[in-house]
């Protein structure tokens, strides 16, 4: 069998990290169909990484023997099923399964009682495994880009006391139940670009939410609709609130007569509303649609050569030239970056759809290649720091948001993960 130099180093230098991700690593997993089975072995491992390999299919259950890992991230691979076995990693704090091709979790996961971050976004999933209210160290859920249709009942529980951001986007849910009040520490809600009919009023008893998110869903309330297309997260807890409030004082027969009137209402606006839907779908499509408005013909334009490999990783790419804009005057370019901020956090779906980057064309040399490179050989000049590589970056970035996460914890606000953006900043540039 050939030997991994990656995994003899892990193993000769004790590591407690090991990253293993990109096109090498994808032909070694498809010439032997799978991982090869001394990965199990470095039981010292801590973190490990297996990414951007399509032709990771499935894990073996021995990585039930690394019982000393904290943080196991799989994402960007072509893994359709994970083995229950899972559960018995008793340390594991952070799994990420995002962008594969599951369809259905383990029940193991619930027995993951370290568990902080959880993230299981850009899959199949149609349910979610009973029992995570056992997980009862969760801090970050993610299930967006998924075919989820409802939470699972024991999902909104008092036992989740440290649950601070549920990002549920992109999927089928269709109702959110009331005691969602219970998850007292929940900061930051995204159920936007769902079936969600009606908002409980509930919600607003979250003593700690800040930010919460229901564009993209046809509520029955047109006026709350509309705020929260356009309203800040406040203002939509002061409207539920009032509305909780109302509904209280009013008896049964006031309900009726509102029923009977919002159903004849309904049927008045049945014809319109067709038409209506119809043209937001055409507006939607429009929006979607990238015009060309100018392709030059001249031989020394600025031009990118995009290689194969980066198909799997980001297989779109568009370009543009923007002149005459001056970033220099005041904090035009902090403005500018507080934009392109925004576009991510909306547009983009907080980077999961996609990200934009800026450069400063007086500083590039054509031509331009759009490529993947190993984190170990890929080199760059962050923000504020030295040049590094890809690796020692996000290296550095886990110790800071582990002691973010340390610094909220003395603050009575425990299990933080903070999440890092696929792009770093050098010499005002942006990189994806």
């Amino acid at each position: 069998m050939e030997k991994w130099p990656e995994i003899e180093k892990a193993a000769t230098e004790k590591r407690r990290e090991l990253v293993l991700q990109g096109n090498t690593i994808d032909k070694r997993i498809s010439s032997i169909g799978g991982l090869t089975s001394s990965i199990y072995s470095l039981q010292l491992l801590n973190y490990l990484e297996v990414s951007q390999c399509p032709s990771l299919t499935e894990i073996h259950e021995d990585i039930q023997q690394l019982t000393n890992l904290q943080s196991l991230i799989l994402c960007r691979n072509k893994l359709t099923i994970i083995p229950e076995v899972i559960g018995s990693l008793k340390s594991l704090k952070v799994l990420d399964l995002s962008v594969n091709n599951l369809k259905a979790l383990p029940e193991g996961i619930t027995q993951l009682r370290e568990l902080n971050t959880l993230n299981v976004s850009c899959n199949c999933l149609e349910v979610l495994p009973g029992g995570l209210s056992q997980c009862t160290k969760l801090s970050t859920i993610n299930i967006s880009k998924n075919r989820i249709t409802c939470f699972p009942p024991d999902l909104f529980s008092e036992n989740l006391d440290l649950l601070s951001t549920l990002v549920a986007s992109d999927n089928l849910i269709e109702e959110l139940c009331g005691e969602i009040h219970k998850l007292s520490a929940l900061k930051v809600l995204d159920v936007s670009n769902n079936k969600v009919r009606e908002i409980p009023s509930d919600l607003s008893s979250c003593p700690k939410l800040k930010e919460i998110n229901f564009k993209g869903n046809k509520l029955s309330d047109k006026r709350l609709e509309k705020m929260v297309n356009g309203c800040q997260t406040k203002s939509i807890l002061d409207y539920l609130r009032g509305k909780g409030r109302k509904q209280g004082e009013e008896g049964a027969d006031a309900d009726r007569g509102r029923s009977a009137d919002k159903k004849k209402k309904q049927q008045q606006k049945k014809k319109k509303g067709k038409e209506t839907e119809e043209q937001d779908e055409e507006e939607e499509l429009n929006r979607m649609v990238v015009k060309v408005l100018h392709v030059s013909d001249v031989p020394t334009a600025l031009t990118v050569k995009v290689s194969a490999e980066v198909k799997d990783v980001r297989p779109y790419l568009v370009c543009c030239t923007v002149r005459g804009m001056n970033l220099k005057a005041g904090n035009a370019l902090k403005r500018f970056l507080m934009a392109q901020t925004k576009l991510h956090d909306d547009l983009c779906g907080r980077r999961t759809i996609a990200t934009i980057a800026t450069h400063d064309a007086q500083l590039l040399k054509g031509p331009l290649a759009y490529d993947v490179k190993p984190p170990t050989q890929l080199k760059i000049v962050p923000l504020g720091r030295r040049e590094m590589t890809a690796v020692e970056l996000i290296r550095h970035l886990h110790l800071e948001a582990e002691e973010l996460r340390k610094q909220k914890k003395r603050q009575n606000v425990t299990g933080l993960h903070k999440s890092v953006p696929p792009r770093t900043l050098s010499q005002g540039l942006e990189f994806p």
